[in-house]
């Protein structure tokens, strides 16, 4: 891992001035780190360090002689906490893609969020840190939110009433289908639509995503509905809804997730925001919900420090925390206990 990157790092160096002769080459990233105390309810009470979907990537965009844009990206996520000590990681972890753009929208393909999972954008207040949403959306064999591999994705141009349709197919889960066709993982592409509108005040997206039943976690649907409203330029308020449904509902139960989010900024550089989400369970004893309030402030553009309260309050039969997704410190919630975790952290765009 440390040679390939090496390797990659040293050849960014050299390639990175000939390709800027042709393309806007751009390196960025993100170091997003925190220290959390983190309460299971029953066993597990310690006080940790967390890297959040902290990444490096490299992004390229050249214009064409016919006036259409070729654009990639490479991104790697990025442990700030114990470098690659703990992770046996790949390159090109997290959004790859090729593409191009023009008139006619743009198309891309590679291994990338899926269009359901960028649909809780309008409510992602607390985006990769405790309280993350996803961890009530994103929980067992009804599984969404994921960044599908072998993807084709096409999005419109935008609309005049403001809209974009965007439809993605991913063909096969692994690098390498089953060429045989004999019953084994040749049915497991997924596929997404989804509807979106950003104009002035308003935020909205919706995304249906469908899963076939040789894919991993099986056969299954999911719909999503989100939306944001500038009630005033400080005063954002968001609310969602997610309806999954498994092929196998006896061992996978339909699931419900609905509630609201909001974030106001009471001063110009510092905000406060809150969220409340019930997981409602087509099976005995096993809703849950998640409450988080959070205080940020910007020490520049790039630079923003946190702190973060979350609970999930757990039916007998539910296992969740708020500290599941997008964190490299993150333990199993306890079974019927209520989970809570307590975060100071940073955030430095780059």
């Amino acid at each position: 891992m440390k040679k390939t990157l090496s390797a990659l790092a040293i050849g960014a160096t050299i390639l990175t001035p000939v390709m800027a002769a042709a393309a806007d080459v751009k390196i960025y990233g993100r170091a997003h780190v925190s220290l959390d105390y983190l309460d299971d309810g029953a066993d597990y009470n310690e006080v940790g360090l967390s890297s959040n979907s902290s990444r490096l990537g490299f992004k390229a965009e050249q214009k064409l002689e016919n006036g259409m844009t070729v654009f990639g990206q490479i991104e790697q996520e990025i442990n700030f906490a114990s470098g690659s000590a703990n992770d046996d990681v790949e390159f090109a972890t997290r959004d790859t893609f090729v593409g191009l753009k023009g008139d006619f929208g743009q198309a891309r393909i590679g291994r990338f969020d899926s269009p359901f999972k960028a649909a809780r954008a309008p409510v992602n207040f607390f985006g990769d840190m405790v309280g993350d949403v996803r961890n009530v959306t994103r929980v067992g064999n009804l599984r969404f939110d994921e960044r599908n591999a072998n993807t084709i994705e096409y999005k419109s141009p935008k609309f005049a009433s403001g809209f974009n349709v965007l439809g993605a197919l991913s063909l096969h889960e692994t690098n390498s289908p089953d060429a045989t066709k004999d019953g084994e993982k040749n049915k497991d592409k997924a596929y997404d639509l989804a509807l979106t509108y950003k104009e002035g005040k308003v935020d909205f997206a919706a995304a249906y995503e469908h899963y076939e039943e040789e894919a991993a976690r099986g056969e299954r649907d999911g719909f999503r509905i989100a939306g944001a409203y500038k009630i005033t330029p400080e005063f954002n308020l968001g609310g969602l809804y997610q309806f999954l449904q498994h092929d196998n509902s006896e061992e996978n139960p339909d699931a419900q997730v609905f509630g609201i989010a909001g974030e106001y900024k009471f001063a110009a550089k510092t905000s406060l925001r809150g969220e409340v989400f019930h997981r409602d369970v087509d099976a005995d004893d096993a809703n849950a919900t998640l409450l988080a309030i959070g205080l940020e402030h910007l020490l520049d553009p790039t630079v923003r420090i946190y702190g973060n309260v979350a609970t999930v309050l757990n039916d007998e039969n539910s296992s969740l925390s708020p500290w599941a997704q997008g964190r490299s410190n993150a333990v199993a919630g306890a079974r019927g206990e209520n989970s809570l975790g307590l975060s100071l952290g940073m955030r430095y765009d780059f």
